[in-house]
């Protein structure tokens, strides 16, 4: 009975914030549709590396509504987007194909994200204005934070929103880029996708502050706490973070709290971002079992044939190694080789 009630509860809270925000039935089945597709994504992901076909990467489970609630305001083309290894539910929500995730995982040499010559996960793309994340903790946010001073200074109307673990919050990079932000007023919105553990390293140990939220005052700007497993919660902040942005208002925090799912096949849990809004779209009649089964065969059914064609993609030629070292700028002088007496190669 008391479960009963805390999901009646739960649904009242969803009604309510479904009217503010003005969504619609088609809004909501969107941003289940872009959650599902992200999740049976990741399941194939982690089969792929279980198999030994790819290495490295990590999941987003439980991240999905984190990651597509704060893009749904986005303006794909305009707007700056400056993800971490677990986005990949944000990446897939603005138009990066499944196939283009499946050759990144597996090095392929038609990988349009690096030619199979970066690590997994280090998406990148001009078209989508997603900027590729380094290999180190935390450095996006110095990024976004240059990316947005660039914005601002040629009076154009574009958001950088970049995203961390609560991990990379511990790095001075992090304390650098919210200074500068919050001293300058940039148009820029810092997501923390705060799971609770970095790695090994549980939040207790990284900080004093009980929320990641708590350190936006020191620099001057809002610092927002919220629920990740309801979508509708975190499209109205990152509404609220983007409307600041674009009128001037600078800078945001947002502290999405996420769950820490088990791999694919555990129990359930209640706190599952996916399956919470499944049963909220089938308890008010905006989706059906039966068209939920249908979603899932559809989706399943596409990625199976963008992962087939993924596998059968040939590997880079090793011959290729050299290429895109140096800009192909035929004014530029020629590399030498200090042993050839500064000889051309």
């Amino acid at each position: 009975m008391r479960r009963q009630d805390d999901e009646r509860m739960r649904f009242a809270r969803l009604d309510a914030r479904r009217i503010t925000l003005d969504l619609q039935a088609d809004d909501l089945l969107r941003a289940y549709r872009n959650m599902l597709r992200a999740r049976l994504v990741d399941e194939r992901l982690a089969e792929l590396r279980a198999q030994g076909y790819a290495a490295g990467g990590a999941s987003c489970r439980g991240h999905e509504a984190a990651q597509v609630g704060c893009v749904e305001p986005l303006n794909v083309g305009l707007d700056y987007i400056l993800p971490y290894y677990r986005d990949l539910a944000a990446l897939l929500a603005i138009g990066m194909p499944p196939e283009a995730i499946f050759l990144n995982q597996l090095s392929r040499a038609t990988d349009p994200i690096s030619g199979g010559r970066m690590r997994p996960a280090q998406w990148n793309s001009r078209a989508l204005r997603v900027v590729s994340a380094s290999g180190l903790v935390a450095t996006q946010t110095l990024h976004a934070a240059g990316i947005a001073f660039a914005a601002k200074l040629r009076h154009e109307n574009a958001v950088a929103v970049t995203f961390f673990g609560e991990g990379a919050t511990s790095e001075g990079d992090f304390h650098e880029a919210l200074n500068f932000a919050g001293l300058h007023h940039l148009p820029v919105i810092f997501v923390c996708e705060n799971n609770g553990i970095a790695l090994s390293t549980p939040q207790s140990a990284q900080m004093s502050v009980a929320h990641v939220a708590d350190r936006a005052a020191g620099y001057g700007m809002p610092g927002v706490i919220v629920d990740g497993s309801d979508v509708l919660a975190v499209i109205g902040a990152a509404r609220e973070a983007f409307m600041r942005a674009r009128s001037g208002l600078g800078p945001t925090l947002l502290e999405v709290i996420v769950p820490r799912l088990g791999p694919a096949g555990s129990m359930p849990d209640p706190h599952d971002p996916v399956e919470q809004l499944r049963v909220y779209l089938i308890s008010r009649g905006d989706l059906s079992p039966e068209a939920d089964a249908q979603m899932r065969a559809d989706l399943a059914a596409g990625l199976d044939a963008a992962l087939k064609a993924a596998l059968a993609a040939p590997l880079p030629d090793p011959a290729t190694v050299g290429e895109h070292l140096f800009a192909p700028d035929s004014a530029s002088p020629s590399p030498t080789n200090p042993a050839d007496g500064g000889k051309e190669r």
